[in-house]
């Protein structure tokens, strides 16, 4: 039976909140729990591409960007057109700088804020879980981004808690909610980058919980500090692939335990309904 993929943006404007670190290992450890994965890069810094591996992205004649132009320009895509398998078992779309034009690409575009939401309808029966990596900025390809998903995690690092940030990406994933994605919604917050030899992240854990618990998932799990996770990313693979006994392996698995628990429990509570 065909399955229609879950699509997440893994979003956050300010950068070096561990994205796409979290997308990285979040998919890969989706995969290994045995499900089909896409990872989509739609930062023109192409992180999540070298990441997987490509270490020379701006010369791929396939991209995020140039399949964007393509839906832009009405032509025809072909089937896996792009998409990269990594040795881990996930597929990806990479990004390149190509990426970062496309902003004005989309000014004059029909439905210009749901050209990559084209896309991933067209490829996500193919999957059951598509990740979007999402650039550090609230811009017309985030925008892409969040029509495209149906849900969003929001990583936070736990060293430092921009205020005034958050309130303006949740305010942008409301504005995209009423006006573009009335389906979406937000999964939760994942706090990343905590060193518990601090007082700082008890201190960040007390103020997320207090300032948006209420209203706002926020995953039991938490993404320690990790020079294994930086390692891995140099050498174009997962942490678990690096060292799959290290701490931050340990909780990212278990943080993708707790998105798969999320997506059975949508399942069984959407099935007996019929989608309502």
């Amino acid at each position: 039976m065909t399955t229609k993929a879950k699509v997440i943006a893994i979003c956050n404007q300010k950068g070096g909140v561990g994205k796409t670190t979290t997308a990285v290992n979040l998919g890969t450890g989706l995969a290994m729990q045995g499900k089909r994965i896409l990872l989509i890069d739609a930062d023109p810094q192409g992180d999540l591409t070298t990441c997987l591996g490509i270490t020379d992205a701006d010369s791929l004649d396939v991209s995020t960007a140039s399949i964007m132009r393509k839906i832009v320009e009405n032509k025809p895509l072909t089937e896996n057109e792009g998409i990269f398998h990594h040795k881990e078992g996930v597929d990806f779309l990479p990004a390149n700088l190509e990426l970062s034009a496309m902003d004005m690409v989309l000014v004059n575009a029909m439905n210009r804020e749901k050209t990559l939401k084209q896309y991933v309808s067209a490829v996500r029966k193919n999957y059951d879980y598509i990740l979007i990596d999402c650039m550090p900025s609230l811009g017309m390809i985030t925008v892409n981004a969040l029509s495209a998903a149906d849900r969003v995690i929001i990583p936070v690092q736990a060293q430092f808690l921009p205020a005034k940030g958050m309130t303006q990406l949740l305010q942008i994933i409301g504005k995209v909610r009423r006006h573009i994605n009335p389906k979406l919604k937000i999964d939760g917050i994942l706090i990343t980058l905590v060193d518990n030899r601090t007082n700082l992240a008890a201190s960040i854990r007390k103020t997320l919980r207090e300032n948006y618990g209420s209203k706002i998932r926020i995953y039991q799990s938490e993404i320690p500090v990790a020079a294994k996770a930086a390692e891995s990313s140099g050498r174009g693979e997962s942490i678990y692939s690096h060292d799959k006994n290290n701490a931050a392996a340990r909780a990212y698995m278990d943080f993708t335990k707790e998105v798969l628990a999320d997506g059975e429990k949508e399942r069984t509570h959407v099935q007996p309904s019929h989608g309502r």
